[in-house]
C-alpha cells in the first residue's frame, strides 16, 4: 500500500524539526529538484548542501493547509525558528512513487506581519 502524499509531505517537515537527516533522505527521490525565489531547480545534492542546514534553526511547523491534488501536495505552513521568529510559506510538492521529486517554495511574510492591518511596507532601496 502506497503512503498518502500528505503524510509524506508532513513527514518531510517533521524531519526538519527533529534534525533527522536520514528521515528526509528517505523521503526525497534521487531525481529531486528544489525551486524557490532564490534557487532555480537545485538537484538533490545541492539541496542538501544549501537547504538542509536550515533545519538547525527550525523548531516547529504548524500546518495551515495540506491539500493533495493528484501528485501535487500544496502546503501552507507557519514555521517557528530559534528565537521564536515566525513566518508563513507556501510550497507545492510533487510526490511520485512515495518520494518527493519536486519542491517549489513561495516565500511568505513574517508573523506578525510587518505591515499594519490595511497598510503596507514601503520598500527600501
Amino acid at each position: 500500500m502506497q503512503q498518502d502524499p500528505a503524510d509524506i509531505a508532513r513527514a518531510s517537515y517533521l524531519a526538519y524539526v527533529r534534525k533527522d537527516r536520514a528521515a528526509i533522505e528517505a523521503l526525497i527521490g534521487a531525481d529531486f529538484h528544489f525551486t524557490s525565489p532564490l534557487d532555480n531547480r537545485l538537484d538533490r545534492s545541492t539541496y542538501f548542501t544549501r537547504c538542509w542546514p536550515n533545519s538547525e534553526t527550525i523548531t516547529d511547523f504548524q500546518f495551515v493547509d495540506v491539500v493533495v491534488h493528484g501528485e501535487q501536495v500544496f502546503v501552507v505552513y507557519e514555521a517557528t525558528t530559534l528565537g521564536s521568529r515566525r513566518f508563513r510559506n507556501t510550497e507545492r510538492l510533487t510526490v511520485r512513487g512515495g518520494k518527493i521529486v519536486e519542491a517549489e517554495v513561495y516565500f511568505g511574510w513574517s508573523l506578525p506581519h510587518d505591515a499594519p492591518d490595511g497598510g503596507y511596507v514601503t520598500s527600501v532601496g
